[in-house]
C-alpha cells in the first residue's frame, strides 16, 4: 500500500469513528468492515421445481423471494427445442413480465464419452439449446464432464472434453451466451481435474459452475480447492439444503464474498417438504443470515 492510500485509508476509518461516536478505532463493531454480500439465492428445477408448468414455476419463485432460476431438462415446465418461435417468444416475454429471471439451461450434455458419435452428437445438441437459450431471453446453458472412462488415458479424456468445451464455447460466444460446466461425474468433480481440463479451455465463454460436492474437501482441503480453481468461476453455483447434512457452507459463502461473487447460487434441492414453497422461504432466510455472517 503507497503512503497516500495508507493515509486516505487512516483518515476515512477515523471519519467512521467519528460517525460512530467513538473515541478509538478499536471500538468499532466488526460488522463495519464488513463486504456486503452481491450474492444472490435461485432455484434449478431438479426436484422441488419438477412438476410445475412454467406459470406455476415462475408464481412459486416470486412467492418465495428466488428471483433466478435454471430450468432442468425434461420437466413439467416443458422448455424445450421442440418449441415453436412463437412459443419461444412467448416463455421469454413470460420471463420479462415478472421479476424472475430465467438463467439458462440445465441439460445432461457431457462430453467423456469413447465413442466419437456421441460425443459429436452431444456438442451438436448443446449448440441447438443454446439457441433455445437465446430465444427464451437465457443467458447460457449448464452442462458436464460426466467420467473418466476406464482403459483410456486420463490425459486423452480430459483434453477431448476441454476441446469440446472448446467448440460449444465459440458456438455459445457467437449467441451472446455462455457454458456454465458444472463439477460433476464420478473421478471428474475431483477438483484437480477439473483444474485440468479448465487449463486446457481457451474460450473466455466456458465458465466453471461449483457444484458443492463432498469432494471439495478433500485434501488439501476446501478453501485450498476452491482457490485452486476460482479464477474459472461463472455467474451460478450449485448449492443444496442449506441446513441439511455437513456441508461447510458458512465457510463456502465466507469464501465467494471473498473474492465480491455476485453470482447466483441455486438450490439444487433434494428433500421433500410437504409444502416447497415455504421450505424456499426458509432457504432463503438461512441464505441471507449466512451471507450477513
Amino acid at each position: 500500500m503507497t503512503g497516500t492510500n495508507s493515509s486516505r485509508r487512516s483518515f476515512l476509518l477515523k471519519s467512521m469513528a467519528a460517525g460512530l461516536g467513538l473515541s478509538t478505532l478499536g471500538q468499532l463493531p466488526l460488522a463495519a468492515f464488513a463486504k456486503k454480500s452481491n450474492m444472490k439465492l435461485g432455484l434449478v428445477t431438479y426436484q422441488w421445481g419438477k412438476d410445475w408448468d412454467l406459470p406455476t414455476l415462475i408464481a412459486n419463485c416470486e412467492k418465495s423471494g428466488l428471483l433466478g432460476v435454471e430450468l432442468r431438462t425434461e420437466h413439467a415446465h416443458g422448455v424445450e427445442t421442440s418449441l415453436s418461435s412463437r412459443q419461444r417468444r412467448e416463455v421469454k416475454n413470460r420471463f420479462a413480465d415478472s421479476p424472475v429471471t430465467c438463467l439458462g439451461y440445465g441439460s445432461n450434455f457431457a462430453y467423456h464419452y469413447t465413442d466419437q458419435d456421441e460425443v459429436r452428437q452431444n456438442i451438436e445438441g448443446t449448440k441447438e439449446y443454446l439457441h433455445l437459450c437465446k430465444d427464451i431471453g437465457a443467458s447460457g446453458i449448464k452442462v458436464k464432464p460426466n467420467g473418466l472412462p476406464e482403459g483410456v488415458p486420463k490425459e486423452k479424456t480430459i483434453a477431448q472434453i476441454a476441446a469440446s468445451f472448446n467448440e460449444v464455447g465459440a458456438y455459445a460466444k457467437d449467441l451472446g451466451q455462455v457454458v456454465r460446466v458444472e463439477v460433476h461425474g464420478k473421478l471428474t468433480q475431483q477438483l484437480p481435474n477439473m483444474k485440468a481440463i479448465f487449463e486446457q479451455v481457451t474460450e473466455d465463454s466456458v465458465k466453471m459452475c461449483w457444484n458443492c460436492n463432498d469432494e471439495d474437501l478433500l485434501p488439501p482441503g476446501l478453501e485450498a480447492n476452491f482457490n485452486s480453481v476460482k479464477q474459472w468461476f461463472g455467474d451460478t453455483v450449485h448449492i443444496r439444503e442449506l441446513n441439511v447434512g455437513d456441508y461447510p457452507y458458512q465457510k463456502l459463502m465466507n469464501l465467494f464474498n471473498a473474492i465480491d461473487y455476485e453470482g447466483w447460487m441455486l438450490l439444487e434441492a433434494r428433500t421433500t417438504p410437504a409444502d416447497r414453497v415455504v421450505a424456499m422461504q426458509e432457504q432463503l432466510e438461512i441464505f441471507n443470515s449466512m451471507t450477513k455472517a
